[in-house]
């Protein structure tokens, strides 16, 4: 059976059903030990496609569908569910479609989910740094709207992503974001290594939404890198020597 973690926020929305999938309950092995759902991987194609529709069941929904992810700051819109072979290259997704479920895969990446109950528009972003200093979600958000939902409507949940205890990054790695808001300083703190810093992604990512202006906001809390039962890592498999990773899918749907 599939395990996946909710928000709070997100489970008292009428009408809208979510998850944060974990790597449990899937039938690949080894490596991508159970409920790999990224397409990218070298995982038997076969076994990939029945943990997306293990995924799809636990929904239940009639389909789902993820977008081709670049890191980019691109929402796509779905009025279609499309096939998965040829999605469209985004990082994230909104919609007002019913039934259908939408959602990204990551690896240590941010998860966030969005749903406007009242408006009945949700999305699913993809937010890795480069993604949440790009801009995809203030992308998602402004979709959204185009889609009928009120921003001070929408709420929002970060899924499990990797902590700032185990993302070290480079010397250079800061100023892209202090050059950007010096306020931005704050979610950095000096590592062991000299000149390296420790980055809060799920913080950076929570000022980005609230300055966005979201306030019904919620995180999860768990970690991608520390909690290997539970979560694929592509820092923690890099760290180990491995080139290869799976992921896991944050999913939303509204209710047929």
């Amino acid at each position: 059976m599939t395990f996946h973690l909710q928000a709070d926020n997100l489970a008292a929305a009428s009408g809208v059903r979510h998850g944060f999938f974990t790597r449990k309950g899937g039938v690949s092995t080894g490596l991508y030990a159970s409920l790999n759902c990224r397409l990218g991987s070298d995982d038997e194609r076969g076994k990939v496609l029945e943990n997306r529709d293990r995924v799809r069941r636990a929904m239940g929904a009639r389909v789902l569908c993820t977008p081709y992810q670049t890191h980019s700051p691109t929402c796509a819109r779905l009025d279609e569910p499309w096939d998965w072979r040829d999605p469209p290259h985004a990082d994230a997704i909104a919609t007002t479609r019913r039934g259908v479920a939408i959602g990204v895969a990551t690896a240590d990446c941010t998860p966030v989910l969005f749903a406007d109950r009242a408006a009945g528009v949700i999305g699913a972003a993809h937010a890795g740094w480069k993604g949440a200093l790009g801009g995809v979600l203030e992308a998602t958000i402004a979709k959204m709207e185009e889609l009928g939902a009120k921003r001070g409507d929408i709420a929002c949940a970060i899924g499990p992503v990797i902590s700032r205890p185990n993302y070290e990054v480079g010397p250079e790695f800061p100023a892209r974001f202090i050059d950007r808001d010096p306020r931005n300083a704050r979610f950095f703190v000096p590592s062991r290594r000299p000149g390296h810093h420790l980055f809060d992604l799920p913080g950076f990512v929570a000022h980005v939404l609230e300055e966005a202006g979201i306030s019904n906001l919620a995180d999860i809390g768990r970690c991608t890198y520390g909690e290997e039962d539970l979560f694929f890592s592509y820092r923690r498999n890099t760290h180990a020597g491995e080139k290869r990773y799976g992921c896991q899918l944050a999913v939303i749907m509204l209710e047929p």
